[in-house]
């Protein structure tokens, strides 16, 4: 079975994050398994905390690519420590890129939901970088609405900045979580707005799996490469629920997209 265009390298994989935080030992066996399965064409990069990189480079891990993930609150951030690992993307809060990065590293940069943002997004244009945006966590407010993620992926398309998103998004569709209560987007809404931002608001409100699927399905190869041009990624601590989601839309297939 192939991976359709539409599906590949989008989901980086943080299992050693919250709320997933599993064990280093425990996650690049899982990793490299995800990498050596049918689907690997759809798993991007294993995230790491760059604190950390150090545990992974001893001893290194043949085929293993890396996403370092730097810690906030640097406005100047200083060279990043790589420890002979295969470092292919570097993630950090703020607008200033690390020196001293091999060349073709990916940088994203979390930007701030603040009145700011647009500026900063002014900031990334013509760049080599991506902006980063966080789509949920552990309160309510960490959860972007409709209108104002519609808004970011807009701003985003216009200025021709891709983007990875974090947290929150490891389903398919837009749905309430029945224990928090909390709104968390879909990330086939998000690849359907980035498909199409004139839509976007609409497409991030869909709920219907089979409304959803046949949106996806009807998607041309250039409304696919536009989406993924832009939506470029995100990270979620199981590589195994998106799977789940779009096997039961029945969106695997090459042939369904």
């Amino acid at each position: 079975m192939t991976v359709p265009a539409l599906f590949r390298g989008l989901f980086d994989d943080a299992a050693v994050f919250p709320p997933g935080d599993l064990p280093l030992a425990e996650a690049v066996p899982a990793h490299l398994g995800h990498r050596s399965a049918w689907y690997a064409d759809a798993v991007g990069p294993f995230l790491c905390g760059a604190g950390r990189a150090g545990e992974l480079a001893a001893p290194a891990v043949p085929g293993l690519r890396v996403g370092l993930v730097l810690p906030g609150g640097s406005d100047r951030p200083g060279p990043v420590p790589l420890h002979g690992l295969d470092v292919v993307g570097v993630e950090l809060v703020g607008t200033e890129v690390p020196a001293g990065l091999p060349e073709g590293v990916t940088v994203s940069l979390e930007l701030p939901r603040d009145e700011l943002l647009v500026k900063r997004l002014d900031r990334l244009a013509g760049t080599p970088h991506r902006a980063k945006f966080r789509t949920g966590g552990l309160t309510a407010d960490a959860f972007p609405t409709e209108a104002e993620l519609a808004a970011l992926l807009t701003a985003c398309a216009e200025r021709g900045v891709p983007y990875k998103c974090t947290a929150g998004l490891h389903n398919a569709l837009r749905h309430t979580d029945p224990v928090t209560g909390f709104e968390h987007h879909g990330f086939l809404n998000v690849l359907l707005a980035a498909a199409d931002p004139s839509r976007a608001a609409e497409a991030l409100a869909e709920r219907s799996g089979p409304v959803v699927a046949a949106a996806v399905r009807a998607l041309t190869d250039a409304q696919v490469a536009t989406a993924r041009a832009s939506f470029t990624a995100f990270g979620t601590c199981s590589i195994a629920e998106p799977l789940a989601d779009l096997a039961a839309l029945d969106l695997m297939s090459q042939e369904n997209r």
